[in-house]
């Protein structure tokens, strides 16, 4: 069973910036983040395999970077002019296909880490 573990999630103010980070406790050729907003669904934040083709929900292209170790089977999110929207759960995942969790979901799940955008 793979294990994910997120960090870096908190309180920033609008405009403002943090990182993202999970680490797997093995190697997956797909890692990348959703994200759940109270009473919404949960959605693509970004993904990234090991071809480094990146995949973006279209409410984070732009503002929204991620990245991957992959010697430290880690991977970032970078996230950049924060606004009140961008509050939610985001959750880290893994997946052993390159491209095929975008139709069916990923197959591993972290615990998730809050982000609160406030003022």
């Amino acid at each position: 069973q793979v294990q994910l573990v997120e960090s870096g999630g908190g309180l920033v103010q609008p405009g403002g910036s943090l990182r993202l980070s999970c680490a797997a406790s093995g190697r997956l050729p797909s890692m990348g983040w959703y994200r759940q907003a109270s009473g919404k669904e949960r959605e693509l934040v970004a993904g990234i395999n090991n071809l480094n083709t990146t995949n973006y929900g279209d409410s984070t292209k732009g503002r929204f970077t991620i990245s991957r170790d992959a010697a430290r089977n880690t991977v970032y999110l970078q996230v950049n002019s924060l606004k009140l929207e961008d509050t939610a759960v985001y959750y880290c995942f893994a997946d052993r296909s390159l491209l095929n969790w975008r139709q069916r979901g990923p197959e591993y799940w972290g615990q998730g880490t809050q982000v609160t955008v406030s003022s």
